[in-house]
């Protein structure tokens, strides 16, 4: 028999306690976006770029019900979430990752683009480059480009003393004006690369450019607008996004006549934007030009040094 030193009688013979109140795994989730309420599925949400869920969520994404475990509520109840985040673009990208998946995995009514080109998975792996077929996530899934900007304004007016502040350092009536109307200003400007390529130019920057390059060897064009593009509430910020469809080089003709051709260098430079697949990167610079209000009301044209500090995120989501 062990004696009452030996380390197994000291083991405590004790079960341990056993939760029986786990948190409840939500299927969907409720959520109040500046007033404006949507039911989403669990299944929706996951599929979402990873910076569209970090504004979302800026705390951790909760999957599972927390209050009815922790305060012993009603179970029926459901959790609503309160997002500080613009409706109208969550609704854009929802729309546009919705329309996507219909197209590339078909419906009821009609067959999608991966029936068509399920057979290049078996493909010989001499056929591709790395990785082979079965292993390419471009031949299974549809892969959208998400490119956000984040663009923070500050206006800077003449130093003729018409444009004041008040004792407590707030902007006064005529500066509100100046930034309401260098906001205006901004949102007319909806080209994405404009801004960019003006810095290209004026720094020379190789890295820059090769991102434009490459974004239009990949699906943009470099004419393309934001898709969406709004002034943030009680903010000098406007937030832009673009999606566009990943061009993998997989080409389908219409009505089925001929197979699907893979041109598989296309095929490669799409592979590279694979790095950021759930790995977003971002890039940040200043932008300063100067710009004429012209007289409006009340209000008299004046020129305007403004400055705009952008930040571009850009990742690849697959669904």
């Amino acid at each position: 028999m062990a004696t009452s030193s030996s380390p197994i009688t000291q083991v405590s013979q004790t079960p341990a306690h056993v939760n029986l109140h786990q948190p409840q795994l939500l299927t969907r989730l409720l959520l109040d976006l500046r007033g404006k309420r949507y039911e989403v599925d669990r299944e929706t949400i996951m599929n979402l770029p990873e910076s569209v869920l970090l504004c979302l969520f800026p705390n951790g994404l909760v999957l599972s019900r927390q209050s009815a475990a922790l305060d012993g509520g009603d179970e029926d109840e459901e959790d609503v979430y309160a997002v500080d985040f613009d409706p109208d673009c969550f609704q854009f990208v929802l729309s546009f990752f919705r329309n996507a998946s219909e197209t590339f995995y078909g419906s009821d009514t009609f067959p999608g683009l991966f029936s068509a080109q399920q057979h290049l998975l078996d493909a010989s792996p001499n056929d591709f480059s790395n990785p082979p077929p079965s292993q390419n996530p471009l031949i299974s899934k549809q892969a959208i480009i998400v490119l956000r900007e984040e663009l923070e304004y500050f206006s800077i007016p003449p130093k003729d003393g018409s444009v004041k502040i008040d004792q407590n350092g707030l902007a006064g009536e005529a500066l509100a004006n100046i930034k309401r109307r260098c906001g205006d200003y901004l949102m007319e400007k909806k080209s994405i690369f404009t801004a960019l390529q003006r810095n290209v130019n004026k720094e020379n920057n190789v890295a820059e450019q090769h991102l434009i390059d490459m974004l239009c060897m990949s699906g943009f064009d470099r004419e393309d607008e934001w898709g969406f593009r709004a002034l943030e509430p009680s903010r000098c910020c406007i937030s832009s996004i673009a999606l566009v469809l990943l061009k993998t080089g997989i080409t389908h003709h219409p009505g089925g006549e001929k197979a699907v051709e893979v041109d598989y260098q296309q095929m490669a430079t799409a592979q590279k934007l694979l790095l950021f697949w759930r790995k977003p990167a971002r890039k940040c610079w200043w932008d300063g030009l100067d710009i004429e209000l012209p007289p409006s009301g009340n209000d008299e044209g004046r020129i305007i040094k403004l400055w705009a500090r952008r930040v571009w995120t850009l990742e690849l989501s697959l669904v």
